[in-house]
């Protein structure tokens, strides 16, 4: 008797949780700033205060378009553009410097209605990395561009170039120069200090039931010899398909790659059925982790329900849905 009992519990519960994955919010986005050795005991309470504000004024942009009928896309590419704008964020005027002390910009979108995508590597002389992706996705033929051929592309798409010291800022100067003295000392001088990381990145679903995904960043402090990241790497970085998932990441851009991060999420709530909580924290925790990839996602189904796994310190982010549930957050 126990065992029918039992049984008929566990019947009802799932058949509860089933009804519940069946909501849909209406529309929703979650973005990130970057995720890393981010330590409340060596933050102020006005800086961090100032980093919430930040997160918070990028995702109501995009939330506002959203509720007033805009698409996932002109959501994602506002809320990336004001962080891109600020030198709180490792993206483009906050980017970091290379080991020559220039700045190399990375980006790229994905739209989930189609898995059309654009992205850029390697630019030094625009202002907005994320809008260039967007212009790749839209105008070209290509997936991705790179380099001074990128910044050609941008000049014909009537983008005005830039000066690459628009993007210098003391902070990130710092980080150079301490980067570059612990290089002389030590050939693991990036896993001793949050060099690594810094990225930030939207997802979105909208009205009308599209998902899009976009990530940009300035790479790796001391990066050298054009490296690139996971940032503009379709897949690894940046995911979106109205299938199963929308995926931006930030992190160990080397891991990401290699272990294909966000579309590894996305195949397995696709083909295993599993909640973006069950695929975000298997990857993340489970694949990465074990094997030294640090970092974080901010993921979004088809139904606008939201995960940000990470498995750092702490984790920039911030998430707004219609059906009322929103959050700016830092540490764990």
């Amino acid at each position: 008797m126990k065992t029918i009992k039992k049984l008929i519990f566990t019947a009802v519960v799932l058949s509860a949780l089933s009804a519940c994955s069946e909501v849909k919010t209406e529309f929703a986005i979650a973005i990130h700033g970057g995720a890393g050795t981010i330590l409340k005991t060596k933050m102020t309470d006005e800086v961090e205060a100032e980093y919430k504000a930040k997160l918070q004024e990028a995702r109501d942009a995009g939330y506002l378009i959203l509720k007033n009928g805009g698409t996932s896309q002109e959501a994602v590419v506002a809320a990336i553009q004001i962080m891109e704008a600020s030198p709180l964020f490792n993206s483009g005027v906050g980017a970091v410097y290379t080991y020559e002390g220039e700045h190399e910009l990375d980006a790229s979108v994905m739209d989930g209605s189609n898995r059309q995508a654009g992205a850029v590597a390697g630019v030094k002389t625009v202002k907005s990395p994320i809008e260039l992706a967007v212009a790749v996705m839209e105008k070209s033929e290509h997936v991705m561009l790179s380099g001074k051929g990128a910044e050609a592309f941008a000049v014909s798409q009537g983008m005005i170039p830039v000066d690459n010291k628009m993007f210098d800022t003391e902070r990130r100067l710092k980080s150079l120069k301490r980067a570059k003295a612990k290089m002389q000392v030590s050939k693991n001088w990036s896993e001793s200090e949050d060099f690594r990381f810094g990225t930030v990145g939207a997802v979105a679903l909208d009205k009308n039931g599209n998902l899009f995904a976009g990530t940009s960043t300035g790479g790796m402090t001391a990066k050298r010899w054009g490296r690139v990241g996971d940032s503009p790497i379709i897949g690894a970085g940046t995911f979106a398909d109205n299938k199963s998932c929308a995926v931006s990441a930030t992190g160990h851009g080397e891991f990401f790659i290699r272990y294909n991060v966000a579309s590894d999420i996305c195949a397995r709530v696709e083909y295993q059925h599993k909640s973006i909580i069950e695929a975000g924290d298997e990857v993340i925790h489970g694949v990465l982790l074990p094997v030294g990839g640090t970092g974080g996602v901010i993921i979004m189904d088809r139904n606008g329900n939201i995960h940000m796994p990470f498995n750092t310190s702490g984790m920039y982010r911030a998430s707004k849905s219609s059906n009322g549930e929103e959050s700016v957050a830092i540490f764990k």
